[in-house]
């Protein structure tokens, strides 16, 4: 993206979802306090956070070394979960 205003949008849009996301997380890790098991979605929904997070961190790493950011990938949750802190 040559457009400024454009990668500002798509940055808007990836720290929409990940609020969207921590939303439904909340939502999950209260009715699961409560009883209700609904284990596999809350991990579905952390992982795609993990996923969420690391593009933000991707984007912003190479928007400061004056790359595209633009080229950052979804990377699948076999590498973002293995990261640490």
């Amino acid at each position: 993206m040559d457009n400024p205003a454009d990668e500002r949008q798509a940055e808007h849009q990836v720290l929409a979802h990940i609020q969207d996301l921590v939303a439904e997380e909340h939502r999950l890790l209260e009715k699961r306090a409560a009883g209700d098991a609904d284990h596999d979605r809350l991990t579905r929904v952390q992982v795609e956070l993990d996923q969420c997070w690391d593009l933000l961190r991707q984007r912003r790493a190479l928007r400061e070394t004056g790359s595209d950011p633009g080229r950052a990938e979804i990377r699948p949750p076999d590498i973002v979960e293995k990261y640490i802190g």
